[in-house]
């Protein structure tokens, strides 16, 4: 007969520290995986991670929705999880550039031209080169950024556009009685005028160039104008917004989501063409 054990098995032969429901382990959060936030109860399905930002988007059984930064804190099938975004998979060779122009494999770049593009900043030049990059470099031309369009006079009388130096500008928000609208009539009037094409596009900023479906919007917030634009859009969609590198990581987040031409409202698509004509003719 064995003797009773009079004080149970040894609590040092197991994980004594270990929770109750098990380590949390890492785990890609799929669309249609059912997680729970344990700090706020909030269980959904996941409908969208968006990696730049580092969040994941929960539904919940009512159609409404939330934004969560990925991480530890989740339970799936009531286990701990640490969400994190899929594996990304290897993209194939295109048969077309993102500007839907036929792809030229091995095509070298032609050396530039002695036209510019201008631009207003540095977001407006990262889709214009996500977009037509592959047919700016075919074609040679090189596109830059003015931090503003309010010195555009006094960039050009730096440039000194002439027949074979021709310039494309690309302005937002360039509507009837607009500072760009009266900045763009400067221009035309100027002494290099024949030589400069200023157009526009109607947006407050070239963010609202992508369509919002892109970004499972129906339309793009509206922004009282005693809130500076971006971190306003930020802060209505449940976004980081109280740094510059939050304004960054969500122009990224955006920028992430144009992959060609189809991704953005032709009032951009009609005038960056026409620039590029006007440049390569």
């Amino acid at each position: 007969m064995t003797p009773r054990d009079r004080y149970g098995t040894d609590v040092l032969a197991t994980d004594w520290r270990a929770p109750k429901r098990g380590r949390a382990v890492e785990t890609e959060a799929q669309h249609g995986m059912v997680v729970e936030e344990v700090t706020t109860d909030w269980c959904g399905e996941v409908v969208a991670v968006e990696r730049d930002l580092g969040t994941v988007i929960l539904e919940d059984r009512r159609g409404k929705r939330r934004t969560f930064p990925l991480g530890p804190g989740f339970l799936l099938e009531g286990r701990p999880v640490i969400l994190v975004a899929p594996t990304r998979r290897g993209p194939k060779a295109p048969t077309r550039t993102a500007s839907g122009s036929v792809a030229v494999a091995g095509a070298k770049a032609r050396v530039a031209r002695a036209s510019r593009i201008f631009v207003e900043g540095r977001h407006d030049a990262e889709l214009v080169e996500k977009v037509w990059g592959d047919d700016l470099r075919i074609e040679g031309v090189v596109v830059e950024y003015l931090a503003g369009v309010d010195d555009l006079p006094a960039h050009l009388a730096d440039f000194g556009p002439g027949p074979e130096r021709r310039v494309g500008v690309l302005v937002d928000h360039l509507v009837r009685g607009s500072k760009e609208s009266r900045i763009a009539e400067e221009v035309r009037r100027g002494p290099h005028g024949a030589h400069v094409l200023v157009v526009g596009h109607p947006f407050v900023d070239v963010w609202q160039a992508v369509k919002p479906d892109r970004l499972g919007l129906e339309a793009w917030p509206t922004i009282p104008r005693s809130t500076e634009w971006k971190r306003g859009i930020c802060q209505h969609l449940g976004w980081p917004h109280r740094t510059q590198a939050d304004i960054a990581r969500a122009w990224q987040h955006i920028l992430g989501r144009v992959t060609s031409y189809a991704d953005l409202e032709p009032a951009l698509l009609g005038r960056v063409e026409e620039l590029i004509d006007f440049v390569t003719a």
